[in-house]
């Protein structure tokens, strides 16, 4: 709400550039906002193949929470004025490599009724191969 106050006063002024750096920011704030939430429901994405493949098996509840991943991914990464996404391809995929780490983790308490560590799901798995199932959903 600052920035806004402070836009609208740099406008008031005639003090463009000081406007565009909080236009800047704000877009920077929006942008992180949007990082932040695709990289939640990307572990919950990830943690459902994840345990796809290392039990070899799927449910319906893992279906359906991996249908609801995708589409609050897509949604949220969407521009609906501008169209468009947010994110680039390669910026999807560099915020699910983040999120990675914390599915597996989440999986290990989950796959297998929590009886291995994430170090030994994670030899279970193929990372990468799991990543890309990830943004070809989301891509789809």
């Amino acid at each position: 709400m600052e920035e806004l106050i402070k836009l609208k006063q740099f406008l008031s002024q005639g003090k463009v550039d000081e406007a565009l750096l909080v236009v800047a920011e704000l877009e920077e704030m929006s942008k992180s906002d949007k990082i932040n939430k695709i990289f939640s429901y990307g572990i919950i994405l990830l943690l459902h193949l994840i345990k796809e493949v290392a039990e070899n098996r799927t449910t319906k509840s893992w279906e359906v929470s991996v249908y609801n991943a995708v589409k609050q991914i897509q949604r949220t990464n969407k521009r609906h004025k501008a169209k468009g996404t947010y994110l680039t391809p390669d910026e999807l995929l560099e915020t699910l490599e983040d999120a990675y780490d914390s599915a597996l983790r989440q999986a290990s308490l989950e796959a297998f009724e929590g009886i291995y560590e994430a170090e030994e799901i994670a030899v279970m798995v193929n990372k990468s191969e799991i990543i890309n199932r990830a943004i070809d959903l989301i891509l789809g």
